[in-house]
């Protein structure tokens, strides 16, 4: 009687199941081995969670390392709190380059109200091949005999672009009539031709957005004493800067006339108390990103401006006008 042979048959090209089974376990095993876990996504946490949660914390780092390592973690914890709103401008440029649509975002105020910084915010993860940033210096003996828009249009974004002005074609409205830089006429011909100038902007497809950043006297002055006693500051002082204390009225003159004759409905002013830079730059990133009509991609985050930190050129005016009344100037 023949004996059934109890040895398994495995075919040379087909491995068994429990050879396939150990060799994917062992690959998988590998695999993570090498490039290990799959990476989580990034939670974000806002500011107020991390320091609200952590009150205990930050008694032992007030106690143990002083105030200033605590200022460090709240501007650290800061910084990342805006991180979903720097994500969703990343959005808002892709938008732009798919649409072909131009975007320019004008950054306007006192010295020392927080303008450069929040463009560093705002532009910190774009793509560098879709935005500028424009700080023009004083104009050429060239320019000055061309028409005064003639060197800001010349900076204007393409298809797909936005470009942000570090001041801009209202230098002409604040800075120069302030300083003697330009003629009371060439005041007045810029005001009474740049809301039309805007209009036509606008209505030819560009997406203008206008920030004033509104600072205190006193919060400007201790932001200019920093300047001057840090070395790593002081390079941002100027001769107008210098100044800007002393002609703080004349500046406030002129801020009320620009507000009040160039806001419109096609190019709004957009005010933004500045006194808390966080603030301030959460806040215009908002803006921004309201004044484009782009897929947004975190449901979750509020998106509406803190009433308390942006108002409306209009309402600017009335507040001022009502100080006025009452104290019989305009105190900021």
């Amino acid at each position: 009687m023949t004996e059934k042979s109890t040895e398994k048959v495995i075919s040379p090209d087909f491995p068994s199941a429990e050879s396939a089974a150990e060799s994917t376990a062992d690959s998988t095993a590998d695999s993570t081995a090498e490039s290990g876990p799959e990476p989580e996504a990034e939670q974000f946490i806002s500011a107020e969670d991390i320091l609200s949660e952590n009150d205990r914390l930050k008694d032992l780092l007030e106690e143990y390392g002083g105030k200033k390592v605590v200022s460090t973690i709240e501007k650290a914890v800061q910084e990342l709190s805006l991180k979903p709103f720097q994500a969703e401008l990343i959005l808002l440029q892709k938008y732009l380059e798919a649409t072909k649509r131009r975007m320019i975002i004008l950054f306007e105020g006192r010295d020392a109200s927080g303008k450069g910084g929040t463009i560093r915010r705002v532009t910190r993860y774009m793509n560098e091949k879709h935005y500028r940033v424009v700080a023009l210096g004083k104009p050429t003996d060239a320019q000055r005999t061309q028409w005064f828009f003639q060197r800001y249009v010349e900076q204007f974004p393409r298809g797909g672009e936005v470009v942000l002005f570090d001041r801009s074609w209202y230098n002409r409205a604040m800075v120069e009539p302030v300083f003697g830089f330009c003629t009371p006429e060439e005041y007045k011909v810029f005001m009474k031709g740049v809301v039309g100038f805007e209009k036509d902007l606008v209505r030819q497809g560009t997406i203008l957005v206008k920030l004033y950043f509104s600072v205190t006297k006193g919060e400007q002055k201790y932001r200019f004493n920093r300047r001057k006693n840090d070395l790593l500051r002081q390079w941002k002082l100027s001769e107008v800067d210098l100044q800007a204390q002393e002609r703080w009225d004349d500046f406030t003159n002129q801020k009320y006339e620009m507000l009040k004759r160039t806001h419109s409905n096609h190019a709004p002013w957009t005010v933004i108390r500045s006194n808390d830079k966080h603030e301030a730059r959460l806040n215009a990133m908002r803006t921004i990103l309201n004044s484009v009509p782009y897929e947004r991609g975190n449901q979750e985050l509020d998106y509406v401006p803190n009433p308390e930190v942006v108002i409306s050129g209009s309402r600017e005016v009335e507040q001022m006008e009502a100080e006025r009344i009452r104290r019989g100037k305009f105190t900021y």
